[in-house]
């Protein structure tokens, strides 16, 4: 067996907003969008830099996540992220933690964004080894 690709795909409740705001928070492209006959879109896949990831409506089969921040927490680097925390917020998302320095070696925070899912968003601002980075960790969080 060989995995060619792996991606997200993330179930919201309005999929166009959704492109509309991941366009502007993470200044990412839609790739491609594919809608059922009724309109609704079955698929669109997003890009941002290295990273893809795809979107669409909710329905019976898929239904969105019932509350903000769901229960899958993406993950994001990028250049600045109080910057991209600033375009969430712009857009309608909200912070579950807020930007800060941490100990084990990035700048990041928790947003959530309106369509019930959790981002992560961070850059690395030192250069640390696994051990460094388990040592600081264990003692900031005791």
């Amino acid at each position: 067996m060989s995995i060619q690709q792996l991606y997200p795909r993330l179930v919201v409740a309005d999929a166009d907003a959704a492109i509309a705001f991941y366009t502007a928070a993470f200044g990412a492209e839609l790739v491609e969008r594919y809608t059922d006959g009724s309109g609704n879109v079955v698929h669109a896949l997003l890009r941002a830099g290295s990273a893809v990831w795809a979107v669409k409506d909710g329905d019976a089969v898929d239904p969105p996540p019932g509350g903000p921040g769901g229960s899958v927490i993406m993950a994001i680097y990028v250049d600045d992220p109080d910057a991209t925390a600033a375009a969430m917020l712009d857009g309608g998302g909200s912070v579950i933690f807020e930007v800060a320095d941490h100990p084990y070696g990035e700048r990041g925070g928790r947003l959530a964004d309106p369509f019930g899912h959790s981002w992560m968003i961070a850059s690395r601002s030192a250069d640390l080894t696994p051990e460094e980075i388990q040592r600081r960790t264990a003692d900031a969080y005791p």
